[in-house]
């Protein structure tokens, strides 16, 4: 059975989308952001099952729209999973990553050097753009963390904190991405984070 978002998920897409767009006109020439950088495309990051889906429904239209070019990505994320299957720090079947204090330390020195598998290595660009994760729409601006304004180490060379500052991204104020996620997981007993490779299945 084909397991599909939420449709709140437009709307969270939607108002990401809005809020980076907003945030990048804040920061002008700060943000170093633009095909062929791929500077956030590299090593593995955590994902969640509603981040999952978006993917697989972004690959599945890829399949009706260019053929050619989601065979190809098929194939990187083949490569992708085989490769990163055997020090995965998690169920390598179902892809979901173990939740332990011991497994969250051995992810975070796991493949960071790895290209993510959606990444198209002659372009530069992602194939599944208007399907990426969450993470992906928020990276560039500074985005507030536990440990203060994060920003790309590309971007923002030379700026001020006030200047910092005054471009914050404020992702997503309502928090509608928790309670579509906790509505997701109710609906199709899909729990847990994945990675980028391990979101498509076998």
């Amino acid at each position: 059975m084909t397991i599909r978002r939420p449709r709140g998920d437009r709307q969270l897409v939607q108002i990401v989308d809005a809020a980076l767009a907003d945030a990048a006109q804040r920061s002008g020439d700060w943000l170093k952001c633009g095909p062929g950088c791929t500077q956030c495309c590299v090593g593995v990051f955590a994902i969640s099952q509603l981040d999952a889906v978006r993917l697989r429904e972004g690959l599945a239209k890829l399949e009706n729209e260019d053929p050619l070019k989601a065979t190809r990505l098929k194939k990187r994320i083949a490569t992708a999973r085989k490769k990163l299957s055997k020090d995965f720090p998690g169920d390598p079947i179902s892809g979901v990553l173990d939740e332990s204090d011991e497994a969250a330390e051995r992810f975070e020195e796991f493949a960071n050097d790895v290209p993510c598998p959606v990444l198209d290595p002659k372009s530069g660009t992602c194939d599944l753009y208007e399907s990426r994760p969450m993470t992906c729409r928020a990276f560039g601006p500074p985005i507030r963390t536990e440990e203060g304004l994060g920003v790309c180490e590309l971007c923002f060379r030379g700026a001020t904190t006030e200047q910092i500052a005054a471009c914050e991204m404020e992702v997503d104020p309502d928090g509608l991405e928790d309670k579509l996620l906790k509505s997701f997981e109710r609906r199709s007993g899909k729990r847990g984070q994945t990675i980028v490779a391990m979101a498509f299945g076998g």
